[in-house]
């Protein structure tokens, strides 16, 4: 392909790096236990130390792949897909969404927040990152919010962003999966003095799923 063909079709979203399409059970948040499919897209530069998906990164090692072709990895029996990453709002993620409200799919995000917004969402899950915060847009357009708790200040962290979501904005904490033990104890008791946050945790990993 030519490369500034392939560039403009990069920047309007018509290819996409994918990295993976799998249909599993959602595992996090308020939609945990529904069958979804998941469209991970690579790239991003957000650099969690803990993050359990490093190999999403670099974009560069996943093809471009057309929206029409990704749209076809989908099983069609599945209602629900969930775009993540990565940071999907890397990419312009409206021809994809687009391309899947048509298919009559309910469409979620996962997302860090640091970029502006593209695309069509049904359900929003911000959960920002102290590195890269996020931008005004997202925590205004959040359905919840979940804040990964790796030591005590994450807690600090959660109440700072929880301070800038809609009143409807569901709030959770996830412990980090290495760190569950130990993070635990002091999750339950912030959640006790502060009980309008919920756990999430990563119920997959438990059942040994992707």
């Amino acid at each position: 392909m030519n490369q500034n063909l392939e560039k403009i079709k990069v920047n309007n979203g018509k290819i996409l790096p994918l990295m993976e399409t799998f249909t599993t059970i959602q595992g996090e948040g308020f939609h945990s236990g529904k069958l979804a499919h998941f469209l991970r897209i690579g790239g991003c530069d957000i650099g969690c130390h803990w993050c359990d998906i490093k190999e999403s990164w670099n974009s560069d090692l996943y093809p471009l792949i057309n929206v029409e072709k990704i749209i076809e990895t989908i099983d069609p029996l599945v209602n629900l897909i969930v775009i993540s990453g990565g940071e999907p709002l890397i990419w312009n993620m409206s021809l994809l969404t687009d391309a899947l409200k048509k298919n009559n799919k309910k469409v979620h995000l996962e997302t860090s927040g640091a970029y502006q917004l593209s695309g069509y969402w049904d359900w929003i899950c911000l959960s920002p990152k102290k590195n890269k915060p996020p931008v005004p847009e997202l925590y205004k357009r959040a359905n919840e919010l979940k804040i990964i708790i790796y030591n005590k200040h994450d807690l600090i962290f959660a109440k700072k962003n929880a301070k800038h979501v809609k009143k409807d904005c569901i709030l959770f904490l996830q412990p980090e999966w290495s760190k569950k033990e130990k993070v635990m104890p002091f999750i339950s008791k912030f959640m006790l003095e502060n009980p309008n946050w919920r756990l999430s945790l990563q119920t997959h990993k438990y059942l040994g799923i992707k």
